[in-house]
């Protein structure tokens, strides 16, 4: 099992980068928020859906994660440049929890969905899942809670009961404004 952290401080495609995390306690949401700005980068990062080639990661790009309270997955939605949507990214995990340096971390379950602005969802990664039952990383208990987890979060998408895609647009709006405060590394 990975633990990966919010900062991507051992990323070494990004050569400049600025970062912030922001704690929330609303009604809406419980949990952090954490902004990601790609400065300047080694190259730009593709993925294919479909036969779609989609750039993830390049100059100017916003990587934002919602890291619910007690919940086991994380959202990671990225922005191009201009300020769209390149998709949301989610992240099944068994926990998440904060360095002593204040940033996010989460253990990753290796199964993940992929949803598209244009609508389109993917479940991934299942195979790496089950190797990872099958080396000993991951017991049968965390697998199936990964995919029970995985499951009610595909009914909510479906279901269109998935705030997290209004969510992002709003808290990168509102906290947006407040992320230009950080340092630049």
């Amino acid at each position: 099992m990975k633990r990966k952290f919010s900062d991507r401080a051992n990323w070494r495609r990004i050569l400049r980068k600025s970062y912030t995390c922001f704690t929330m306690d609303g009604d809406e949401f419980r949990g952090l928020v954490t902004f990601y700005r790609i400065h300047e980068l080694r190259e730009p990062l593709w993925k294919e859906y479909n036969g779609r080639k989609l750039c993830l990661a390049d100059r100017g790009y916003l990587w934002m994660q919602h890291f619910p309270r007690g919940e086991h997955f994380v959202v990671t939605t990225m922005f191009d440049d201009k300020g769209r949507v390149v998709q949301w990214y989610i992240d099944i995990c068994k926990t998440q929890g904060l360095t002593d340096q204040q940033v996010p971390w989460f253990d990753d379950l290796y199964l993940d969905i992929v949803v598209l602005p244009s609508g389109e969802v993917f479940l991934m990664d299942e195979d790496e899942l089950e190797d990872a039952v099958k080396d000993g990383d991951v017991t049968r208990k965390e697998a199936a809670m990964a995919r029970k987890t995985a499951g009610r979060l595909l009914s909510s998408i479906r279901g269109g009961r998935f705030r997290y895609f209004t969510l992002s647009l709003k808290h990168r709006k509102s906290l947006g404004e407040r992320s230009g405060e950080v340092s630049e590394s």
